[in-house]
């Protein structure tokens, strides 16, 4: 019974927040008033209490820009981590905008849609997010092109780096900055995970949402950490495979640093972003 009331209290939350974020972002995203980003970023703060998850931040979102952050990706709660920890916009796969209320906010965010189904549309789509970039709004890419299980890192696929050589004609000073982002999700109920308890975080595939959704409302309390390392500047004579070999494997040193020590031990330039423990 009382997780019946928590799972429902949770996302009465999400509506309620998701409802106040229908009525200002779209109007500021018109008039042009105010910024677009603080409003989303405080919606992923807000939802993160919700679901219990603290984030544990290392380093932070390089100032370059023209700037292109390759990330990899474990679940649809990357998208709250990120967006809660930088004023970021998201590169997503075509078929999220179907997902509810998730899709939608996306396109609040001002979220570039990818179908990769259709590679004809690549160029278009790599001259959008080139566009975007080189206008200075930081991009997130999920360079893995899918979703792990949290345990290990995907290759990254080169070809999705096309849109930093989209962004150099017009890039200020002929380069863009490419920056490695690591997501690891480290505690559950205060104790580390191990490889079989990461898979509760981890939304893998064909993986329904809505049953992920209510079984991290049910459990709540867990750890995130996300580090941000040194940019790597990407121009005409960079080449596109050894700049997403070498990304990868920055992000997973760093991913592999927080799964091996997930204790709350102070590391670097550390920054926490609290949620309530369950009760």
């Amino acid at each position: 019974m009382i997780e019946r009331i928590r799972i429902g209290f949770g996302l009465a939350c999400i509506i309620v927040a998701t409802g106040l974020v229908a009525l200002t972002q779209p109007f500021v995203l018109k008039t042009k008033l105010f910024s677009d980003r603080p409003i989303p970023r405080l919606w992923h703060r807000f939802a993160l209490r919700v679901f219990g998850i603290r984030v544990r931040q290392i380093g932070t979102m390089a100032e370059g820009r023209p700037l292109l952050l390759a990330s990899n990706h474990v679940s649809w709660t990357d998208i709250m981590v990120l967006g809660a920890s930088a004023d970021v916009h998201f590169i997503a796969k075509a078929d999220m905008i179907k997902w509810p209320i998730i899709g939608w906010l996306c396109t609040l965010q001002r979220t570039v849609f990818v179908d990769r189904s259709r590679p004809r549309q690549s160029g278009e789509q790599a001259n959008e997010i080139g566009s975007r970039i080189a206008a200075g709004d930081p991009m997130v890419l999920f360079a893995e092109g899918t979703t792990s299980d949290g345990n290990l890192l995907l290759p990254f696929k080169s070809t999705l780096f096309g849109a930093a050589s989209m962004a150099l004609a017009a890039a200020p000073e002929g380069k863009v900055f490419i920056q490695p982002v690591a997501i690891a999700y480290t505690r559950l109920q205060g104790l580390p995970m191990g490889r079989q308890h990461r898979r509760h975080s981890a939304w893998i595939g064909d993986q329904d949402l809505v049953p992920h959704v209510v079984s991290l409302l049910r459990e709540g309390a867990m750890d995130a950490e996300i580090s941000f390392g040194e940019p790597i500047e990407f121009d005409v004579a960079s080449n596109r495979k050894h700049v997403a070999r070498l990304i990868e494997s920055r992000v997973r040193d760093m991913m592999t640093s927080a799964l091996r020590d997930p204790l709350p031990a102070k590391r670097g330039n550390e920054t926490l972003l609290p949620a309530p423990e369950k009760s």
